[in-house]
């Protein structure tokens, strides 16, 4: 039952008909087993032809097509619980949970999310888009289901990328510690745990969750506990035992009783599995083995590609070309690879970014200086912080909405101690489909806030290769923060040039309004000004701002407006409220930006046009303050 009010669209299922009998949970599981691989090939045809419509995530949820069925067809939600970390990898458990018809409609306007929502589906047990929050959330379920006396499975699902996210090892040593029932099942897609993967593993999987062993466990435990040193004996020979055919026993040092690893392509031991674990108690880790893409052979053949896409041909797999010319992302790339030419002190970090960040040429030409450090946005931070500390220049690529996880070790370990790393924010701002779980809507705010930054947005590409190297070039933290996609199609100008610290520029001399418009934002600026004669500066630094240019400002007309694309509270335009008040400047002012609320998914265009962010919006704040008549003064002075 869907808790958001929208209304379905029925698609033709000709193609699907055991699929077209699934509309509910419970429909998975009255399939005999023997249904369920037919199931799985439907399911994976269904995904395919979808997202090849909408664009989206694909990959990812092609390799735990027979996972998810499995879960659905032992399980019972949501009664019981699926935690689906990062949530890319849950599209097939939305089509199983009543959303197969709107499928269509996934990540547009007014449509189903690209990731699991409370609000949207009760099978929805927690909202995701971030890495490694599976295991605190199911455990934090199974505590309150403990505390209520509730008898419910709760299942946490992560990758072995989130795996290496420091809060899940956080959460795992504190499951062991809680001894809770909760399964946490381990989706191993790149092999970087374990290979034996296979009849054998798949025997001792079923062999070692079953009744039979844990109860041989279980009562020579208890029949001997009492006689000195033969639970610990018992415990050693069962840890060798283990060893001698299984991965590391980390997991089972946390408190974990770890089976696997299973394929995740092997319906029937998924099941047995599932069924056998079910029946145990405390905290439960099953590693399964996935291939991403499965299926789909030009997503089994190029994952990392197909892992987010565009909307395609599912025949050929060819992508729709994406229109406009140099992105920022790639802006970014060419500057970093420029710059290591000349300074070979630059060094380049990204949380498990290579190539959402640009920096797929920079890893293959200076491999000895690229880090990648993994899902562990904290820990980049530190290290860079390091490497500064022994005067190396490091550059820190990072998504806006991923920069928050490391905002203590940024305060703590670069800003307090003003270390010379440069950040390189992505997708600063709105961003479209990926919707509010990846929209960089801080970040000014959260940054503004400490000492010894720098923080600069650029308004075109050009202006961002020449903010880049001006942050470089800065001895001390620096942020350069720029929005996904393309700009308004500059040419970079070479030889690349520094800006002035802390100095903006007059882009149009106009009447009685000016406006401020930082970073993305003097594009729609100035085209307001244009239709309206106003003044437009181009604000380039948020901090510094440019005091004098703002002050000037302030004295030649009679409204500002700031315009930016971050929160209001606490952004740019709270900064330039903070001069005026500390200088004792009484005027009107408006501070355009993103409203108190999160921003749903749609076309990027969409959502600056429902925040008021374009020319429309901005044009129409400014005459609901100047009046009618005054829009006349102003277009006829």
């Amino acid at each position: 039952m869907s808790r958001c009010n929208e209304t379905d669209t029925a698609t033709p299922l000709t193609d699907y008909p055991l699929l077209a009998q699934v509309n509910t949970p419970a429909d998975v599981q009255q399939l005999d087993e023997a249904m369920l691989a037919q199931l799985a090939d439907e399911l994976r045809r269904f995904l395919v032809e979808t997202i090849s419509q909408t664009g989206g995530h694909l990959a990812a949820g092609l390799g735990v097509v027979d996972l998810t069925i499995a879960m659905h067809h032992v399980f019972n939600t949501p009664e019981d619980r699926f935690v689906w970390d990062v949530g890319h990898q849950a599209y097939p458990h939305k089509i199983l949970t009543g959303r197969r018809d709107r499928m269509h409609t996934l990540r547009q306007k007014n449509g189903i999310s690209g990731f699991p929502r409370r609000c949207e589906s009760l099978h929805d047990a927690f909202g995701a888009g971030h890495s490694s929050t599976s295991i605190s959330a199911g455990l934090g379920m199974a505590a309150a289901a403990k505390q209520k006396g509730d008898e419910r499975q709760i299942i946490a699902v992560i990758g072995d990328g989130a795996m290496g996210g420091g809060m899940a090892f956080e959460a795992m040593n504190h499951a062991g510690a809680l001894d809770l029932d909760l399964l946490v099942i381990l989706n191993d897609n790149e092999m970087s745990i374990s290979k034996p993967v296979g009849a054998v593993s798949n025997h001792l999987a079923r062999l070692l969750s079953g009744k039979f062993y844990t109860r041989v466990r279980e009562g020579g435990i208890n029949a001997l506990k009492h006689m000195p040193g033969i639970t610990e004996l018992m415990e050693r020979a069962e840890e060798h035992m283990k060893g001698m055919v299984m991965p590391s026993t980390l997991f089972e040092e946390l408190g974990f009783n770890y089976i696997g690893p299973i394929d995740g392509h092997d319906l029937p031991t998924l099941v047995t599995t599932l069924r056998n674990m079910k029946a145990m108690s405390g905290p439960r880790l099953l590693h399964v083995v996935t291939k991403k893409g499965q299926g789909y052979e030009p997503a089994e053949e190029d994952p990392c590609v197909y892992h987010g896409v565009t909307p395609f041909n599912p025949s050929t797999g060819e992508m729709a070309k994406k229109k406009g010319g140099q992105t920022y992302t790639q802006v970014f790339g060419s500057w970093l690879c420029e710059t290591a030419e000349k300074d070979d002190r630059l060094v380049a970090v990204t949380p498990a970014m290579c190539e959402g960040s640009g920096m797929v040429s920079f890893s293959r030409r200076f491999p000895e200086r690229f880090f990648d450090v993994g899902i562990a946005e904290q820990h980049a931070m530190t290290f860079a912080a390091g490497m500064a500390c022994e005067g190396l220049k490091p550059v820190v690529a990072i998504y806006s909405t991923f920069l928050q996880r490391g905002y203590d070790q940024l305060a703590h370990d670069i800003s307090l101690q003003n270390l010379d790393v440069t950040l390189a924010v992505d997708r600063a701002g709105l961003v479209g489909p990926d919707g509010a779980t990846h929209a960089g809507s801080f970040d000014l705010s959260y940054v503004r806030t400490l000492p010894n930054m720098v923080i600069l947005a650029p308004s075109d590409e050009n202006e961002c290769h020449q903010m880049l190297q001006t942050a470089y070039e800065y001895e001390g933290p620096a942020m350069v923060r720029y929005p996904r996609g393309s700009g308004s199609g500059v040419t970079i100008k070479e030889p690349c040039v520094t800006l002035p610290l802390g100095r903006g520029e007059l882009r149009r001399q106009g009447q009685r309004v000016a406006i401020l418009a930082f970073g993305s934002m003097l594009t729609p600026a100035l085209k307001v000004g244009e239709e309206l004669d106003l003044t437009v500066a181009n604000m380039r630094f948020v901090k510094p701002l440019d005091e004098a240019l703002i002050l000037q400002l302030a004295e030649q007309h009679e409204l500002l407006v700031t315009v930016e694309e971050n929160m209001i509270q606490g952004g740019a335009g709270s900064a330039v409220n903070e001069l005026l008040a500390q200088n004792h400047k009484v005027i009107h002012i408006i501070n355009l930006g993103l409203p108190d609320y999160y921003i749903e998914h749609a076309q990027p265009a969409e959502q600056l046009q429902r925040c008021g962010l374009d020319a429309d919006g901005i044009r129409r704040s400014i005459l609901e303050v100047v009046g009618e008549e005054a829009e006349q003064g102003v277009r006829s002075a």
